[in-house]
């Protein structure tokens, strides 16, 4: 089994968890032993998948504005939890290929190896809920038809993903391109490079 596969594997069978119970304050049953690349991609996957939902949540046009900046807070906390948890991976990855010497012709890619991860992660989130968008029953046969359609055009991206991200990977190992990692360095959440934060005038 391949990496990538791997992270299929996981991210597929923590977005089932989370929807034995459906609750965006459940807590994480993590099955991986903590330290390990599995713990972080399933705890990657489940962050995924509850910002997906607290996303729902606060566009219900009926919300209460007081709980709306509550979620909103959340919202930002997880995303930074996300990119956190990105970065960790992308030191794993670091690591795994230090020791190989780049050929004399290697390129640099555009994203690093985590955020490719990140992507397939958000992917199996989005196939979860367009597989329950194509179980419902009491929409058109219109709107089923054109779920369908997205569903099928999802598992194609997810083929091709799993494909180009284990393509990649091989790559890093022959050397083919350079491991370079670059931090996300936000600043609205940085008291001291936000100057909402800091009390600019």
């Amino acid at each position: 089994m391949t990496f990538t596969e791997k992270c299929n594997v996981i991210f597929r069978r923590s977005v089932e968890d989370y929807h034995k119970t459906d609750n965006v304050d459940a807590a994480m049953p993590n099955p991986y032993q903590e330290g390990t690349i599995e713990y972080d991609l399933y705890r990657k996957n489940w962050i995924d998948v509850v910002q997906w939902h607290l996303e729902d949540i606060i566009r219900d046009p009926a919300i209460d504005p007081v709980e709306a900046l509550a979620l909103k807070r959340r919202i930002d906390r997880s995303n930074q939890d996300r990119t956190d948890l990105v970065e960790r991976i992308d030191s794993y990855f670091y690591k795994r290929f230090s020791s190989v010497k780049p050929l004399a012709d290697a390129r640099i890619n555009t994203e690093s190896p985590a955020w490719a991860v990140d992507r397939l992660s958000i992917l199996h989130v989005k196939i979860y809920h367009m597989e329950e968008q194509v179980n419902r029953t009491d929409v058109s046969a219109e709107q089923h038809e054109k779920c369908v359609e997205k569903l099928r055009v999802l598992n194609e991206q997810l083929g091709d993903m799993t494909t180009s991200i284990t393509e990649l990977l091989d790559d890093y190992e022959a050397g083919h391109r350079i491991m370079k990692v670059y931090r996300q360095m936000k600043m609205y959440n940085d008291p001291s490079l936000n100057p909402v934060l800091y009390g600019k005038k």
